[in-house]
């Protein structure tokens, strides 16, 4: 099965990155993704590709599994680059497209970097304020679940197509997507199962 990418699993490490607290990175994250919105010239965020570059080295993360988490974005970024420059100029091409790869790569360092326990307790942590409304609770449950999910669904995926590549079908769109489905819908009813044996599911299905 293929490596998998920076948003799936946790990379132990004892870089300062690791030992940073979830604030501090959560909070980068937040200005790489604005920041596209107060710059005019793609300069400023080509210093801060430089700069995640530098951090995922010093972070220690696998760039194997840096490549792997571009190579699914890299389609969408050639094609909005050339839509872009089309339509509005280079200029400003470069800066939309760099400002989704800083957000893309910061997003991934947090994800890679953070164990799950800290982002869940953080969700809960932020969503106290509104326990009038939300239960924190559900809401890490519901985080951890999609957590859990993503490198199921994408290890699921990784092994339908080698299957399919291994009988020749690598080109046949039915033998990857149809099996990936149903692979995806069992997990899915799986755990829902499990959920509801555990008594978290609405109280209101259940009457």
């Amino acid at each position: 099965m293929t490596a998998p990418g920076l948003f799936t699993t946790h990379v132990p490490g004892t870089s300062v990155v690791h030992r940073m607290p979830l604030w501090p990175k959560l909070a980068g994250v937040v200005v790489v993704g604005l920041l596209p919105w107060f710059v005019s010239s793609p300069w400023p965020l080509a210093l801060v590709t430089a700069a995640l570059a530098g951090v995922v080295v010093v972070a220690q993360l696998p760039v194997r599994r840096l490549l792997r988490s571009m190579r699914g974005l890299a389609p969408v970024i050639v094609v909005l680059l050339a839509f872009q420059w089309w339509s509005t100029g280079l200029p400003y091409a470069v800066r939309v497209v760099l400002g989704i790869v800083n957000a893309f790569v910061a997003a991934g360092v947090l994800t890679a970097t953070t164990p799950v326990t800290d982002l869940l307790d953080g969700a809960v942590r932020a969503a106290r304020p509104a326990r009038r409304f939300v239960d924190p609770e559900v809401v890490a449950l519901t985080l951890g679940i999609v957590v859990r999910s993503v490198p199921w669904v994408l290890g699921s995926f990784s092994a339908v197509r080698e299957s399919a590549r291994a009988r020749g079908l690598e080109r046949d769109p039915r033998a990857v997507v149809v099996p990936t489905v149903v692979h995806v819908v069992g997990y899915a009813r799986a755990t829902g199962e499990a959920l509801t044996a555990r008594g978290l599911t609405d109280p209101a299905e259940d009457a």
